[in-house]
């Protein structure tokens, strides 16, 4: 017999008025946070886009486009626990902004055992560059700046702060490398650069030259991340079934030992047997 093809789960059919509910809920979804729950595509995918300032423990100006960060937090706990979303796709067009806040959501980006692509659109600046620091693309017109820790508001002019600094920038040094193809010693030699930015120290890095520095992986669009993705998906798919199988019990040999000892006994009784 020829080995019958496993049928794949069709998504239930809706009714006009759950489908309609549906379509209400993502429309909200986009327009308040900025998320896909879940697309229609080969795998259930969340899309989560990261776009101007990354705000922190302050509130940002009315007039800025922000990304809270106790939103996307409790967001990615729940793609990573949630059964039926399958990957996760970052889109980054951000400033930057609060640096723990964007380390934090970096760090639990990185942490993930969930199948995860980000994509670099327009810009990944400042600590937008941590969140692109893991199975990352970047598209040819984009752009990252990467410059020094900066501190708004009162600063006190003594030695403690320029350690401060110092250790906060190493901070982001050492997850950046960890997590991309660069070294600790590139990036701060970028991030110290005095010869390009006319207002500012830093340097500004387009899409290619981000992938030849290995900040980022690839150079691509959409369907190459979703492309990505999907491959992704697949073989953590692989890997999870392979894990999940049961180990194949054997059975324990006999022992000559007993069989002789029982092949004895059973002669013994025989000649019993023929004696009466």
């Amino acid at each position: 017999m020829e080995p019958t093809s496993k049928k794949t789960k069709s998504r239930p059919k809706l009714n006009p008025t759950e489908s309609a509910a549906l379509q209400r809920l993502e429309h909200d979804l986009i327009t308040d946070s900025g998320t896909v729950p879940a697309t229609k595509g080969r795998h259930a995918i969340h899309c989560l886009t990261v776009i101007g300032t990354i705000e922190g423990h302050t509130l940002a100006p009315d007039a800025q486009k922000t990304t809270k960060y106790e939103h996307v937090l409790p967001q990615l706990v729940a793609i990573e626990e949630e059964p039926r979303i399958d990957g996760l796709l970052v889109l980054l067009n951000t400033v930057g902004g609060d640096v723990e806040a964007g380390l934090a959501i970096a760090e639990l980006l990185a942490g993930m055992k969930k199948p995860t692509v980000s994509m670099v659109l327009g810009g990944g600046h400042s600590i937008g560059v941590p969140l692109a620091a893991k199975k990352s693309f970047i598209a040819k017109s984009a752009s990252m700046t990467i410059h020094p820790v900066r501190m708004s508001g009162l600063v006190l002019g003594v030695p403690q702060t320029l350690e401060y600094f110092q250790r906060m920038q190493d901070r982001i040094t050492s997850f950046v490398a960890e997590n991309s193809n660069i070294t600790p010693e590139r990036f701060y030699e970028l991030s110290m650069n005095t010869e390009e930015l006319v207002m500012d120290v830093g340097t500004v890095l387009d899409g290619e030259d981000a992938v030849k520095e290995g900040l980022i992986d690839r150079l691509g669009n959409l369907s190459d991340a979703l492309q990505c993705l999907y491959d992704m998906i697949d073989e953590y798919r692989a890997s999870k079934e392979q894990e999940d199988k049961p180990a194949m019990k054997k059975e324990p040999k006999k022992k000559p030992a007993r069989k002789k000892a029982l092949s004895e006994t059973s002669r013994t009784k025989s000649g019993r047997a023929g004696k009466d």
